[in-house]
């Protein structure tokens, strides 16, 4: 089994859900990336998805859109992305997830691209604009390599493609809760209660259901855990905690609110 498989399981035994937390690679200096980073761990992230920046992210939100474009600007490259993962990887055993786009690894090379992430350190990836009809490449380098492929859903995709989405998916399928792109949202929407419910229906318990997209309060976690999800997954939250907190109070920030959001996790 996958890091990330294990981690699922694990929590299943305490009866609880995971809490996956997003960080952009390269939106802060590195030394505060990975303050971040253990403030997440400290404060009970089981999961934790690094986003490696791209130039036209076409799935995310402002918040993540800005992250992307500063960490660009600030020259990120892989070997940056690759350093800090195995910097976290000294350290904890916790699951890792790459989150990119698909052009990125195609123009180096599925192979060679995602046998040097999980060399460093990666257990999984997800790809927002990576199609299920044009993944057999991907889908064939990354179970080779023993990397998760993590494909997305959404409220509006039909049940049949849903099961083909299912097929190509490992260590857990991520439902996009809000029709549109990521952030900060003000309330949840009731069809995306309904999708959740109805993602569990189709998958029948054979993966894990992670919900993101919009997630940023404890609030939130509790009622998409109580709808069903077996992980919820904040993003936009932290970067904005990121970008307003000074480097020294950085860390203690981001383990409070990281540890208010996973004391919602606990089945009920």
């Amino acid at each position: 089994m996958s890091r990330i498989e294990l981690k699922f399981k694990e929590l299943d035994s305490k009866n609880e859900k995971a809490l996956i937390a997003y960080v952009m690679v390269g939106f802060l200096p590195d030394k505060d990336t990975i303050s971040t980073i253990r403030g997440l761990i400290k404060g009970g992230a089981d999961i934790i998805e690094l986003g490696f920046p791209f130039s036209d992210p076409l799935a995310d939100g402002p918040v993540i859109q800005n992250a992307s474009t500063v960490s660009l600007s600030k020259g990120t490259k892989m070997k940056k992305f690759l350093d800090i993962v195995k910097t976290i990887r000294k350290e904890t055993d916790i699951p890792l997830v790459l989150m990119t786009y698909a052009n990125i690894l195609y123009h180096k090379g599925y192979q060679k691209f995602i046998n040097e992430v999980k060399k460093a350190g990666i257990d999984g990836l997800i790809l927002p604009d990576m199609s299920v009809e044009e993944s057999s490449e991907y889908l064939a380098a990354a179970k080779k390599a023993k990397v998760d492929t993590i494909f997305l859903v959404s409220p509006n995709t039909t049940k049949s493609r849903i099961e083909k989405i299912l097929k190509a998916s490992s260590g857990f399928l991520y439902l996009v809760a809000v029709y549109g792109t990521t952030g900060i949202k003000t309330s949840i929407q009731n069809y995306s209660i309904t999708a959740v419910k109805t993602v569990k229906k189709i998958t029948k318990n054979k993966i894990p259901i992670g919900i993101g997209f919009g997630v940023s309060t404890p609030s939130d976690v509790k009622r998409y855990v109580a709808a069903g999800a077996n992980g919820v997954i904040v993003g936009s939250a932290f970067l904005r905690i990121m970008e307003s907190t000074p480097s020294s109070k950085l860390q203690d920030r981001i383990f409070k609110f990281t540890k208010s959001l996973k004391t919602q996790t606990k089945s009920r």
